[in-house]
């Protein structure tokens, strides 16, 4: 005969904290409400509400009856609905079932099986109130039928599984925003799902980066973009495209952003082929683009090749709209800026307007988005 020994449960309950990385504490309430669904199979009533108690420091499993302690207001009479608010907290009407209630003059009668009153051990001093929940003692069984323990598995294993998704869900909600290391599991279509330990990563067509091949097996860094609940468990949505996480590989890669010396104050980017950044220094001597740069350009080149070789330029950023403009246009050289409500008109030379504009118009796109402001290039006119 299958049975459940109880004398083995303190291992359990290690053994799954670990393997699940679910706290043990949780892992006892799990195991708790599988054990009184086990009693409840073998020594209780449909009707009747069981709750078990474990021991950490005896090992020891404790079973008790719960009952609702009610008095005749708290009563719902025949064909009587019930009334909101007609009641103080904790005492909702309810039709009598002498397995789950009991009325509170018949309480004085039973006092010496209460163990618990309201989850709290009960004192013989402690005052009873309608609408209180009592615990009464049971007697406690080494073992269970073979009934009795598949039912304590079923509950445990259905529990086990939405507590260690609970568990991933908060984990990685703690963690969105920032940079996550996975290997590459498999593809379905065209989009490319990420094993993270405990969980496994979504990365969608529109988070990848243009012409990056994703091969499987391989580790790869990503920006965690957002957690959500799903029936079957936490779908994590991961990104290489976000332009957050062009600014977190920098905090990761340059000590001087990481420690607050230097400060990201926008970032454009369009994945895979170019990316602008504009930094600021918070202390006077500390130079931001040099920073960010590195010895030989390890810096720089150590994100770029993150991301594939995109070509990223480094902006020093600057409070004066035009003088930012005008570095945001970098590798061009202006001559003039003129703001106009939300648009900044520039002028360059003949000869620097293919710069300012870029291929595609992809310069003067990535420097309006980092500065905020509409910016209409035109060649600036030949003075007599």
């Amino acid at each position: 005969m299958q049975q459940l020994d109880l004398k083995t449960l303190s291992l359990v309950i290690g053994q799954i904290a670990e393997e699940k990385g679910i706290p043990q504490e949780k892992v006892i309430e799990v195991i708790e409400m599988a054990l009184a669904s086990a009693y409840k199979k073998d020594y209780g009533r449909k009707e009747e509400k069981y709750r078990a108690r474990f021991n950490k420091k005896t090992g020891k499993v404790n079973f008790f009856l719960v009952k609702k302690v009610v008095d005749e207001n708290m009563l719902l009479k025949e064909g009587e609905k019930e009334e909101k608010d007609s009641l103080p907290e904790g005492q909702k009407k309810v039709r009598f079932n002498p397995y789950r209630h009991i009325m509170i003059d018949e309480v004085p009668k039973i006092k010496s099986k209460i163990s618990y009153l309201n989850a709290n051990p009960y004192t013989p001093n402690a005052k009873i109130n309608p609408g209180d929940e009592i615990e009464l003692s049971l007697p406690e069984p080494e073992k269970f039928g073979r009934i009795a323990a598949q039912t304590a598995k079923q509950v445990l294993l259905q529990k086990i599984k939405e507590t260690e998704r609970e568990t991933i869900f908060t984990e990685f909600s703690q963690r969105e925003g920032e940079i996550v290391s996975g290997i590459i599991q498999r593809k379905e279509g065209e989009t490319v799902f990420v094993d993270l330990g405990r969980a496994v990563g979504i990365l969608l067509k529109e988070e990848q980066i243009p012409n990056e091949f994703y091969k499987i097996g391989s580790r790869m860094r990503f920006y965690l973009l957002k957690v959500k609940e799903a029936p079957r468990g936490p779908e994590i949505y991961l990104s290489r495209a976000h332009p957050k996480f062009l600014s977190k590989l920098f905090e990761i890669e340059v000590p001087e952003i990481s420690s607050g010396t230097v400060e990201i104050k926008s970032v454009a980017r369009e994945p895979g082929f170019r990316s602008k950044i504009a930094v600021a220094s918070k202390e006077e001597g500390v130079d931001p683009v040099g920073s960010c740069v590195g010895a030989k350009g390890t810096r720089v080149n150590a994100v770029m090749q993150e991301l594939g070789r995109e070509k990223i330029d480094i902006i020093l950023w600057d409070k004066d709209p035009k003088k930012f403009i005008e570095n945001a246009l970098a590798p061009a050289k202006t001559c003039k800026v003129k703001l106009e409500k939300n648009k900044a008109i520039v002028e360059v030379p003949k000869d620097q307007l293919s710069l300012a504009i870029g291929k595609n118009g992809q310069n003067v796109r990535l420097a309006s988005e980092l500065t905020g402001w509409k910016i209409d290039v035109r060649e600036a006119k030949e003075e007599k």
